[in-house]
């Protein structure tokens, strides 16, 4: 990383505590560059690099790295740096800033790229979006089946905007089908449920693992392994299969 490039990454991170700064670096005409980003989230502790600065950014050059800081934390990658980064297929740089007597001060960096980290499918954090219920359903059917599920964006808490309903929608494209409600169920079938949802639609999946069980990673919680029955069972509102 060229010299001018960190004075630019440290200055963007310290103009946006105690926000999340975010950023591409570009490869243009030879020479490297940062281009500060925007971050779309609605909180201080992640951040959303908006697709209409990614395309800016490649019609610039080529995205060599995504740039992001950490605000009063260490700059050690958490799962969801690491699994976004081996999405990106470039490096991340993530900058420490504190907030010394009011004067944020940007610190350490560190530096991952891809490397083939997959992170485990129990006790995984959540972060909505990039670990979630949805993504251990993805993850569990590309490391046991060797099958991609479709990917679809999704904000936070959509389940309460007052009209999306993204599960009945999208599950049905990424190639499942209800069955009956007498049905056995089978490994890998999804139970859809509906745990504090506004909108009134299921928000939470889990998948069935068999012997009872259920694999799932609720919001706000670690990933787990959990018997399928009462409460699990009176928020079901539907079961699906995945027929491709």
């Amino acid at each position: 990383m060229k010299p001018k490039t960190l004075t630019d990454i440290k200055r963007h991170a310290e103009a946006d505590y105690p926000r999340e700064a975010c950023g591409l670096i570009i490869i243009r005409r030879g020479r490297e560059k940062y281009l500060p980003c925007k971050n779309l989230a609605p909180d201080t502790e992640h951040f959303i690099i908006s697709a209409q600065d990614y395309a800016v950014a490649e019609e610039m050059g080529e995205i060599v790295a995504v740039v992001h800081s950490h605000p009063d934390a260490p700059a050690s990658p958490s799962e969801a740096d690491k699994v976004s980064c081996e999405a990106s297929g470039v490096l991340w740089h993530i900058i420490r800033v504190d907030g010394t007597e009011g004067i944020p001060t940007a610190g350490e960096l560190i530096t991952i790229e891809p490397c083939g980290y997959q992170v485990p499918l129990v006790g995984r954090q959540f972060f909505h979006g990039v670990l979630d219920c949805y993504s251990l359903i993805r993850d569990w059917y590309q490391q046991t089946r060797s099958i991609e599920l479709k990917q679809f964006s999704r904000a936070d808490e959509w389940w309460n905007d007052g009209k999306s309903d993204l599960y009945t929608q999208g599950f049905p494209q990424a190639g499942f089908v209800s069955i009956e409600s007498n049905a056995e169920m089978q490994v890998g079938d999804v139970i859809l449920m509906q745990i504090r949802s506004t909108n009134g639609v299921p928000n939470h999946a889990a998948i069935y693992i068999g012997d009872g069980l259920i694999l799932h990673h609720l919001h706000g919680h670690l990933s787990s392994r959990d018997v399928y029955g009462g409460y699990w069972q009176e928020v079901t509102r539907n079961v699906i299969r995945y027929v491709g």
